[in-house]
């Protein structure tokens, strides 16, 4: 059991940098990864046909025998969480309630900002977790969905990416807030944009970094955790393979991706 893979899966490619934050915390776990990249982006989706794919998602990654389910996606995590607990039937971990209590953490102030897709700030998943955590924090949040793209395309030192920065986040500076969660997996990209459009001083919360903590939690907890101490075995599922798909990803991984495959079933 303890050999079993862990799953995660995301709507494309960015989840990938969740991928990466796990190896680096959990070097010797098996990892099977699913992105849905004939059907990216899931943000601008209306709720029900991301709770679809979801159960789709999540069946495939059942169908690769994994001992637990981390939902990279921020906006399943924000619509579709109980879908996907649903049909896991093991541990599942999403990326919102890591991400909410390492920024309860990390504030002194009080004053919390989110970016991300469109649903997941229309949920308000970050915020209502946030407060669930501490009702004092004031929340503030912003869509910033050209981040995405530019991501994508490599643009993290870019006089475009520094000016699409500067424009989303100027709110943010007036709020005075000293913690932002990066509420979307490609964010983590542009750390150097944000923070450059930001006061230095305000702290970055990566979602991946706290979430594969509480993968690590979870797998003591649960007592799963591989004791091999082997190179693990990385294997990548898409239900489209497009162009630069490898070259794009192993950005996001920060390492060589090796095989991807076609997924069965999409």
């Amino acid at each position: 059991m303890n050999s079993k893979p862990i799953g995660v899966f995301d709507s494309g490619i960015g989840g990938l940098t969740v991928v990466h934050a796990l190896t680096q915390r959990l070097p010797h776990e098996n990892i099977v990864y699913f992105g849905d990249t004939a059907r990216v982006p899931y943000g601008p989706k209306s709720p029900q046909v991301v709770r679809e794919y979801a159960a789709q998602d999540v069946d495939f990654l059942i169908s690769k025998d994994v001992k637990m389910v981390v939902i990279a996606c921020n906006t399943v995590s924000a619509v579709a969480l109980d879908v996907v607990q649903k049909h896991a039937k093991m541990p599942v971990i999403g990326v919102i309630v890591p991400g909410a209590m390492a920024a309860v953490k990390a504030t002194t102030k009080k004053r919390v900002g989110i970016i991300g897709t469109r649903a997941t700030v229309n949920s308000n998943a970050y915020t209502n977790a946030v407060r669930q955590l501490d009702g004092e924090v004031q929340v503030f949040a912003q869509e910033c969905p050209l981040f995405v793209p530019l991501a994508e395309e490599g643009w993290v030192d870019h006089k475009v990416t520094d000016a699409v920065a500067t424009e989303y986040l100027f709110p943010f500076k007036q709020e005075k807030i000293d913690t932002l969660i990066l509420g979307c997996t490609h964010y983590p990209i542009l750390r150097r944009a944000i923070s450059a459009a930001l006061d230095r001083a305000v702290a970055l919360i990566d979602s991946g970094e706290a979430t594969g903590v509480e993968v690590e939690r979870v797998l003591d907890e649960k007592g799963l955790r591989n004791p091999s101490k082997q190179r693990p075995n990385l294997q990548f599922y898409v239900s489209d393979i497009p162009a630069k798909f490898a070259e794009i990803g192993e950005r996001f991984l920060g390492q060589r991706m090796g095989r991807v495959q076609k997924a069965e079933g999409f």
